[in-house]
């Protein structure tokens, strides 16, 4: 069985990111760049997969403009065989990265591949359902549980107020949720075998870009805070506030 799981290098969810002078991009300046969060899902739910079946190979790709190895690295030290690296792409063109993603994972050949639901950063949710549309898969978003049965896949996902049961046929393609697992930190044995492991380094083909980045700006500084009075005296006051103002009721 083949696992293929795609990553996302994003800044750091404690991370604070300024505009780069340019007014178009992320200043990488004093960022740390780490697998996206729902990804991690990703990744460990494959080998999960990989280590109940015992046998079958785990293969991490990823896209990235920079061609920067650093989170398929650490992916290789989580357990993952071998890594595709695609340098090329846009970090927030979700349609060119579906695309690159599609022509690598053409020749992958996996029975399954997984998703984080979205990138923290462009938070789209668009690449999962983009892939399986270039690859013509059946696909499941949002996947909380996931059980293979033979050629099958049956996943259960978050929909409003409940819980859906989806039965797909492999190969096929889903995305991850919290609550799916708890990702595995790399151990020290983990991070020295990443070393040796197989990372490939392809040029992304030229593709038109879908969207173009106009400007990058901070959002606005929030207004501080007022106190309009204690107890219930002041309810009505509060109430008028949030609807004149604040226009949220």
């Amino acid at each position: 069985m083949i696992l293929a799981v795609c990553i996302k290098r994003v800044p750091d969810t404690n991370a604070r990111p300024q505009v780069a002078p340019d007014g178009k991009s992320i200043n990488p300046q004093g960022i740390e760049w780490v697998i996206n969060p729902y990804d991690e899902f990703a990744i460990e739910e494959a080998l999960r997969l990989k280590e109940k079946a015992g046998t079958g190979e785990v293969v991490g790709v990823s896209v990235d403009p920079d061609g920067n190895e650093s989170i398929l690295r650490k992916a290789l030290a989580m357990g993952v065989d071998r890594g595709i690296l695609v340098k090329g792409g846009s970090m927030f063109d979700g349609a060119v990265t579906a695309e690159l993603l599609a022509g690598v994972l053409k020749n992958v050949k996996a029975d399954l591949i997984l998703f984080g639901k979205q990138a923290v950063d462009s938070d789209s949710y668009q690449v999962p359902s983009l892939v399986a549309h270039h690859l013509g898969l059946p696909r499941a978003n949002v996947v909380t549980k996931l059980e293979i049965q033979g050629t099958k896949a049956v996943c259960r996902r978050q929909i409003e107020g409940n819980e859906e049961l989806l039965e797909l046929s492999t190969p096929c393609i889903v995305s991850c949720q919290k609550g799916l697992n708890e990702p595995r930190y790399p151990s020290l044995k983990g991070i020295m075998a990443a070393k040796k492991k197989p990372l490939e380094v392809l040029e992304a083909p030229p593709i038109e870009a879908r969207i173009e980045i106009l400007k990058m700006e901070p959002p606005p500084p929030r207004p501080p805070g007022r106190i309009v009075g204690k107890g219930r005296e002041a309810v009505p006051e509060l109430v008028r506030l949030l609807r004149e103002e604040a226009k949220v009721i």
